[in-house]
């Protein structure tokens, strides 16, 4: 969406797509569908390609700081997103530019990024936009592009990539592949579905409302056992998982969110403290928590 969002902006300004850069950085865990989705879409969108692989710099990093690069712990993780991050800005430092952020409104309410990896930026593009409604923006930039009057093959080329980008599961792939070079990192296995956590996050951020009150909006909304139209139904065992991991990340997430470049306000929220989100990072989480407890599931 970010690179979408940039291709847009440069087209309404008559400025050349070529001058936009699109680095694509493959590492331990990249896939051959992903690598091969960041090429086409850039390649499609006429902008300037370049690929720089992080695997000897990290490889170099885990000498220097000792560690094993079989242990595949956040070390492990964290390293390769911020020698992406480093990569990016001194890049941008080289042609004089902006890194586009590309981190969305979910990813933060989660902290579901890399302290000063990819949690930073220069402009944090997708900041204020939480990840069920990028789906649907990226599912309608595909009707746009593919049922263009004047369209071209380029404009083909864009839908059908974009296309396979919304059906590849959610991952920051930074784990190794299987045999067969298939994801095995998954989000939404590690932190929840995201059609529950924004849901949580909208009830929290705009309503105020306390954990009690959202578990049984969600039931009404979600739950399976329940008169839900959701078209994705849970059980109330998994939306009482979920919301209990939503309420503890979100409290002890916050110091990432109190430090976070510019970017624009797209909703009537986001978690930006440029934007008014005050909350302070040591917040006590446990009276939330206490009040779930309570719950007979």
């Amino acid at each position: 969406l970010a690179l979408l969002a940039t291709a847009e902006a440069y087209k309404i300004n008559g400025w050349s797509s070529s001058d936009i850069l699109g680095i694509t950085m493959p590492g331990f865990g990249t896939t051959e569908l992903t690598h091969t989705n960041a090429h086409d879409l850039m390649t499609a969108l006429n902008i300037t390609v370049r690929e720089i692989s992080i695997n000897d710099a990290v490889a170099q990093h885990f000498r220097d700081i000792n560690h094993d690069p079989s242990n595949h712990d956040v070390v492990y993780e964290n390293s390769q997103a911020r020698e992406r991050t480093q990569i990016l800005m001194d890049v941008a430092n080289q042609v004089n530019g902006l890194v586009i952020g590309t981190g969305d409104l979910s990813e933060l309410a989660l902290g579901w990024c890399t302290y000063n990896g990819d949690h930073m930026s220069m402009y944090a593009l997708n900041g204020g936009v939480p990840k069920t409604l990028i789906r649907h923006i990226v599912a309608y930039a595909v009707d746009s592009y593919r049922n263009k009057v004047d369209g071209t093959e380029a404009d083909q080329a864009i839908a059908d990539c974009l296309e396979s980008i919304l059906a590849t599961p959610i991952s920051p792939e930074l784990l190794p592949p299987d045999a067969d070079g298939n994801i095995v990192q998954h989000t939404e296995d590690a932190t929840g579905p995201y059609e529950l956590h924004d849901f949580f996050l909208y009830h929290t951020v705009v309503h105020r409302f306390e954990p009690a009150k959202i578990y049984a909006l969600a039931l009404r909304a979600f739950a399976s056992d329940e008169r839900s139209e959701a078209a994705t139904p849970f059980t109330s065992e998994e939306i009482f998982k979920w919301l209990r991991t939503f309420c503890r990340r979100f409290f002890t997430q916050q110091f990432k969110r109190s430090a976070l470049p510019d970017g624009p306000q797209i909703l009537s929220f986001d978690l930006s403290p440029k934007n008014g989100w005050i909350m302070p990072s040591d917040a006590d989480v446990d009276r939330w928590l206490a009040q779930l407890d309570e719950i007979i599931v």
